[in-house]
């Protein structure tokens, strides 16, 4: 028995385009199941599709326009002839002659002309030949293997998949799962305001759409996952409620009931963007700009190998009660498909103590942290640590446990004109610290109107920069501050993130480096006048 090997081009899954073809039979596969199925779900079935329609197009391609070749057979002049150990070649007989072999008894010759432009003979009418077993065919290639193929190529066919059903208004998408438009179950104004009111009740949620298809009595004949999700897309289409789970949970809560600080992103931590030349940041900055890990900077490494991180606080998240969604830690929250905010547990990793947090992915923050940040007595410049909690959804928080004690710290000051200075001053601070980086605000009141003033007076930001270094070279004997003070400080009256500031330092002649990213003013140069 020979074995014939069908497969199709290399490249076939790199250059894969959806045909009509395809869409149709995702639509229908979806009408079968008559239940929504994930992006990931439909990719699956469409490999095994495509895979079988190649399959059936190969062999009818190989097998139609002739008869399959067999020694044991008779054949006669012009007849069109396929022959599987040749590749499955087509050819057309010429010329038939007896053969010649005592040792083998009667049989014919025939004269066979190729599609390659060869001509070959073979034997006929000869019972007792290998290739009289018919061709054992094996799709035993990596690129019909739909398990490789779904490996290989799965993210690229993932995001070819989304973008078209995205686009195409017969199919509807609620958290990363799809169904045909015209079978989704009408979900009228009546449902819609018993949810309101069931999500009322719940303080605003966050409640999962089975409980609220069972609060407000839909149709239980129906398969319970299209009830769902037809409920979904009514109540996304509605303002009036917003999906707040993380990946693989949908959960739905009232809008108006949501924090205020996650709806809008908090005055203290807008950013009005500063043009700046990052080529002119030094190595040593680069590797600053990491450790500071600001939300806002434009760090894409991946840090999905940290299974906790510090985090430094400043003083815009510090007064908001927020922390940074940044680079480094956003593995460490939950995400979603869809959802801008998402609401999850926050664990104080000392007490055990539960308390809600919103990831706000849009801005990069997560809210919900004010009443801790108080009952540790934190500053700008504490330090605590953020881990993924034991249960799905939750994270904790946890500060390194010490005794109060007094410290030397930089306090700032405001005077009855919104103007600050920094004193060294004793504090009692119950948290780890980072020193460069601590500041101790001694009336939280007088900050509002520090960053009001600034608005609206609109000072260049080189000036503000200017007057910060001059303010804190005075608590230092060498007049030395360094860039993470001074980034920490700048963001006592204004947002701004470490690229624009450490920038500022490389590029402008006021600024002397001294060493180790130290730098003094240079009282020579016009600026300072």
């Amino acid at each position: 028995m020979t074995t014939v090997t069908l497969s199709i081009r290399d490249d076939y899954w790199e250059t894969f385009k959806l045909e009509e073809q395809d869409v149709e039979f995702l639509y229908n596969h979806l009408l079968e199941l008559e239940t929504p199925l994930t992006t990931e779900e439909l990719v699956a079935a469409l490999i095994d599709e495509r895979i079988q329609r190649e399959k059936s197009a190969i062999e009818e391609q190989r097998t139609s326009g002739g008869d399959l070749f067999q020694p044991k057979g008779t054949y006669k002049m012009n007849q069109n002839l396929i022959f599987p150990a040749l590749g499955w070649q087509h050819g057309r007989v010429t010329g038939i002659r007896p053969g010649n072999n005592p040792d083998l008894g009667e049989f014919q010759v025939i004269e066979v002309s190729l599609e390659d432009g060869n001509r070959r003979e073979f034997a006929s009418g000869f019972t007792d030949h290998l290739l009289n077993e018919p061709p054992k065919i094996t799709d035993d290639t990596e690129v019909l293997n739909p398990h490789i193929v779904l490996m290989n190529y799965g993210g690229e066919l993932f995001d070819l998949l989304e973008e078209y059903l995205v686009n195409d208004q017969d199919f509807v998408g609620i958290a990363a799962r799809w169904f045909p438009r015209t079978l989704v179950i009408d979900i009228n104004v009546g449902h819609l305001n018993l949810t309101e009111a069931v999500l009322d009740m719940a303080e605003g949620g966050p409640l999962p759409t089975s409980i609220l298809a069972e609060q407000i009595e839909l149709d239980s004949n129906v398969n319970p996952k299209l009830v769902e999700f037809s409920l979904d897309h009514a109540l996304q289409e509605d303002p009036r409620f917003d999906e707040i789970g993380p990946a693989g949970d949908v959960l739905w809560y009232l809008q108006r009931l949501e924090p205020p600080q996650v709806l809008e992103i908090p005055a203290f931590l807008q950013y009005k963007e500063i043009d700046y030349d990052r080529s002119v940041l030094t190595t040593d900055m680069l590797a600053l700009e990491r450790e500071l890990d600001d939300e806002l900077s434009p760090i894409e490494d991946s840090f999905e190998y940290l299974n906790e991180t510090d985090i430094r606080l400043i003083l815009p998240h510090w007064l908001t009660g927020t922390l940074p969604l940044s680079a480094r830690v956003r593995h460490l929250f939950p995400t979603a498909y869809e959802a801008p905010r998402i609401r999850f547990i926050l664990v104080d990793g000392d007490t055990g103590e539960k308390f809600p947090g919103w990831v706000v992915r849009k801005h990069r923050y997560v809210y919900g942290l004010t009443e801790w940040y108080d009952s540790k007595g934190m500053i700008p410049g504490s330090v605590f640590r953020i881990r993924k909690g034991d249960n799905p959804g939750e994270v904790i928080v946890q500060t390194d446990s010490r005794r109060s004690s007094r410290e030397w710290i930089r306090t700032v000051l405001v005077g009855s004109d919104s103007g600050i200075v920094f004193a060294m001053l004793k504090q009692i601070v119950y948290a780890p610290f980072d020193d460069r980086m601590a500041i101790a605000i001694s009336d939280k009141g007088a900050i509002p109107p520090i960053w009001e003033s600034m608005k609206k007076e609109k000072p260049p930001f080189e000036r503000v920069v200017v007057n910060m270094v001059s303010e804190l070279a005075k608590l230092n004997p060498q007049s030395h501050v360094h860039a993470s003070e001074l980034y920490a400080a700048i963001n006592i009256v204004q947002r701004c993130p470490p690229g624009p500031l450490m920038a500022l330092l490389a590029s402008r002649p006021w600024f002397i480096h001294v060493g180790d990213l130290h730098y003094r003013l240079n009282d020579s140069n016009s600026i300072l006048k």
